[in-house]
């Protein structure tokens, strides 16, 4: 067996974006300034939780984001990730068509035959299933592997605090007893009781996620049989791809003409408004399918480009990510004009012009990083819209490619699903559930960063 690395663009663009971010980590290490206001998000309780959760998230997303080409007769040569190696084979590998949630059989009846060769309709055990159980001993069993994924993830959890507390009291030269004591005590700088609550709940959830995996579809199968979980958990990266891509792709244009608007005035702020007004006047879906429509077009004219389908489902997925951050960069713009106006009044500007500093340098030197809090407070808080957006997108067609995994096209089919009889209710609940966990984390943690870098608060 051979294995090759087969990264995407957007594979590329987010460990770059990874790397981006450790280097802003040394950056606020080094400026006290900086790390008292994160130091505020640290004490809060709810915003631990938070960042734990969605530090989960986005976990999942780089195991999702290192692909892979493995040359052997189970892959046939297809592009895989780490999660997908990662992950039990029982959940990568098709069912015939739905199965409910924990089940040992399909949802639907078939035509089987028994063991004198007779046909009759029933309902067929998944693969894995290789004895029909009763429900008694299939819940035993169940519950057996519910308590083993407990253990296992408290033994994960105790672990790492174990850990923890080994590097915490030697830093602070203190007892591993003390320290403990401190942090279950609530007696910690920082809200770490809140943070390793949310560890253990973590390492349970994902253990006994685990071990039912093995063998049973714990969200269920869709229509042509995919495990729901793993498609949820698939669609992870995409939604954070569409928050984190189209905010730095947004970034530029209102850094660059807000602060242009707001410093220089006259023709440049006309001629920025106009833009922008302009562009708010167009409807963002229209536009948004005319880019995707386009970017359709071109791929199947090129097709020689772009030879494979994970390549084409790609590539319209950076193709959605910049139109929506050309789409969405009005808003900030107008924000940080608004506070460059003000900016540009101040003392400390006034004095760089009579030495004769340069524009340029003003606006790199004392412009923009006074406006950073603005900045940094509207990136968290669109992030969680941008994700709902791509929902949203997806549902109504517009969206990333169909074959790409995502929770607007969970959605759109489970539109579908949800009128047959019997209802076919668990991809939607699914869905919903992971967003939701997503953009909530996210919100708390925007309204934290919002009362830490806000003049106002």
């Amino acid at each position: 067996m051979k294995v090759h690395p087969s990264f995407l663009v957007s594979d590329y663009l987010l460990w770059a974006l990874v790397v981006a971010v450790l280097v802003y980590v040394v950056y606020v290490c080094k400026n006290r300034h900086l790390l008292e206001s994160w130091s505020l998000i640290a004490k809060n309780s709810i915003t631990m939780v938070a960042v734990v959760v969605f530090c989960f998230y986005f976990f999942i997303c780089l195991l999702d984001s290192i692909h892979l080409r493995i040359d052997s007769k189970s892959y046939s040569r297809d592009q895989v990730s780490v999660l997908d190696l990662v992950l039990p084979s029982h959940m990568v590998q098709s069912e015939t068509t739905y199965s409910a949630p924990l089940s040992q059989s399909l949802y639907v009846k078939s035509l089987l035959s028994d063991h004198a060769g007779n046909s009759y309709r029933g309902h067929a055990l998944l693969l894995g299933n290789k004895a029909r159980l009763s429900t008694k001993s299939l819940r035993i069993r169940q519950s057996l592997l519910i308590l083993e994924g407990v253990i296992i993830g408290l033994a994960l959890g105790l672990f790492c605090h174990i850990l923890f507390l080994i590097i915490f009291s030697y830093k602070k030269n203190i007892s591993i007893w003390s320290c403990f004591n401190n942090i279950w005590q609530g007696k910690t700088r920082f809200a770490l009781k809140s943070f390793w609550l949310t560890m253990f709940g973590c390492f349970i959830v994902l253990s006994v996620m685990f071990l039912l995996s093995i063998n049973y579809h714990v969200m269920g199968t869709t229509q042509v049989g995919v495990d729901v979980l793993y498609e949820t958990l698939k669609s992870i990266r995409t939604g954070i791809v569409i928050g984190t891509f189209t905010t730095v792709f947004m970034l530029p244009f209102a850094l660059v003409l807000g602060s242009m608007a707001g410093y220089f005035g006259s023709i440049y702020d006309d001629v920025i408004q106009y833009i922008y007004i302009t562009l708010s006047s167009i409807p963002g879906v229209l536009l948004i399918s005319a880019v995707i429509l386009v970017m359709q077009v071109y791929i199947n004219q090129h097709a020689e480009l772009f030879p494979t389908v994970s390549m084409r489902a790609d590539i319209r997925l950076i193709a959605l990510c910049i139109v929506l951050g050309i789409t969405s960069w009005a808003t900030l713009c107008r924000l940080i004009r608004a506070e460059t106006l003000k900016l540009k009044q101040m003392d400390y500007v006034a004095a760089a012009k009579t030495q004769g500093v340069k524009p340029i340098s003003i606006l790199f030197k004392h412009i923009l990083p006074n406006v950073m809090h603005i900045v940094i407070i509207t990136v968290v808080l669109d992030f969680s819209s941008l994700v709902l957006a791509e929902a949203v997108l997806s549902y109504v067609g517009v969206g990333v490619d169909p074959s790409t995994f995502s929770w607007g096209n969970m959605i759109n089919s489970a539109r579908l699903e949800m009128a047959r009889e019997p209802v076919v209710w668990w991809p939607l609940l699914s869905a919903m559930l992971v967003m939701f966990g997503l953009v909530l984390s996210a919100n708390l943690l925007a309204d934290s960063v919002r009362d830490a870098f806000d003049p106002k608060h």
